[in-house]
């Protein structure tokens, strides 16, 4: 059986040090996604593939390119989630 890791917005801001609203906005927007959703709290849950997205979004933000930019990129490349 395989394990997978599971966090919430606040564990996704910790480990990649943005903000929990900017981890939110993100979310709106689209850039990242849930991979589920607990029916008794209704919090979302990520993946370690959520966080690796973060970072490469953490990445192009550095080097100043715009959410439009960074959406168009990620999604040519198929960087997951």
């Amino acid at each position: 059986m395989t394990t997978h890791n599971l966090y919430l917005v606040k564990d996704l801001a910790r480990m990649t040090g943005l903000s929990i609203d900017t981890v939110k906005f993100y979310l709106k927007i689209k850039l990242i996604l849930e991979v589920g959703r607990s029916p008794e709290t209704n919090f979302r849950y990520f993946d370690d593939t959520t966080i690796d997205r973060l970072n490469k979004i953490i990445e192009l933000r550095r080097s100043k390119r715009s959410i439009r930019e960074i959406q168009e990129l990620l999604d040519l490349k198929g960087v997951s989630n």
